[in-house]
């Protein structure tokens, strides 16, 4: 039984994943910050799905969950899908919270991907394929405002993803970014309560400057949960990414992303400017 390791499994593209490849007669390492989480997947997916309880931006607990890993055999796989939407206009946005957002979307990414390399090579040792495949996101192709640092993220992501690609592929470990679009999962609600008590520590001027752009933008994460393709959905693609004899290198999931996609490749940096700038 082949091995993958999924983190930020609870809910969402990573739950989804998570019960996909259970099906499909993967035995799934699945990464939870909450030991209701961990009781939930084993009640679901039984000794198929072995939860493992910690915060990715631990370092020392990422470390550990590698040594075990490591320990148990081979790894096939590894689904790098945690994230976090921390929205906030960029002129007042805190620190703390951008900082916050850059470890968990992009440094943790890396930390988990270091400590996963060892059972990876395990397999590739046994002659066996392996996989890392990267959850970006349609926001690593274009920007817009009030979730700057997400897409700052992002957009990192698709570079750390670029520069393991080729780092690897002498050893045999392929490297796939999947960019969602409009997924309907629980970040978008996480974003905005995230929004909403940003708000209550932010000074006046912020009403007065982006109180429009703000409203525009918890619009539209309202509309993406309501409208947004089913987990489940994506869950296919990443399978398939993890499994097919050759899977693109870049792949979007929805219209939004591929429209995105291919607006970002062909319109000149002027007009993709005045289509990602919000209007009061």
């Amino acid at each position: 039984m082949k091995s993958v390791l999924v983190t930020g499994a609870s809910t969402g593209i990573g739950a989804a994943v998570t019960a996909e490849l259970a099906r499909s007669g993967f035995h799934v390492w699945a990464t939870v910050r909450r030991a209701e989480d961990a009781e939930r997947l084993r009640a679901q997916h039984g000794s198929q799905v072995e939860p493992l309880q910690l915060d990715i931006t631990d370092e020392a607990a990422v470390s550990a969950a590698g040594e075990r890993v490591q320990a148990a055999g081979p790894l096939h796989g590894l689904v790098n899908n945690a994230g976090v939407a921390l929205p906030g206009p960029l002129e007042l946005v805190p620190l703390d919270s951008a900082r916050r957002q850059l470890e968990v979307n992009l440094v943790a990414q890396l930390a988990v991907t270091q400590a996963m390399l060892p059972a990876l090579r395990k397999a590739r040792a046994a002659n066996e394929d392996a996989r890392i495949v990267m959850i970006g996101s349609v926001g690593g192709r274009m920007a817009g405002p009030m979730i700057g640092t997400y897409h700052a993220s992002k957009f990192g992501l698709v570079g750390l993803a670029d520069a393991l690609r080729a780092e690897l592929a002498p050893s045999g470990i392929r490297v796939i970014m999947i960019e969602p679009g409009a997924i309907a999962t629980p970040i978008f609600a996480k974003a905005a309560g995230n929004a909403n008590e940003l708000l209550t520590t932010l000074p006046p001027s912020a009403d007065e400057h982006y109180a429009a752009q703000y409203e525009v933008a918890l619009a539209m994460g309202r509309r993406n949960a309501e409208q947004g393709l089913p987990p489940e959905h994506a869950a296919r693609v990443v399978v398939r990414a993890l499994t097919a004899r050759n899977p693109r290198p870049r792949q979007g999931i929805g219209k939004d992303s591929k429209t995105a996609g291919v607006l970002a490749r062909l319109l000149p940096h002027r007009v993709i400017y005045r289509l990602a700038a919000a209007r009061a």
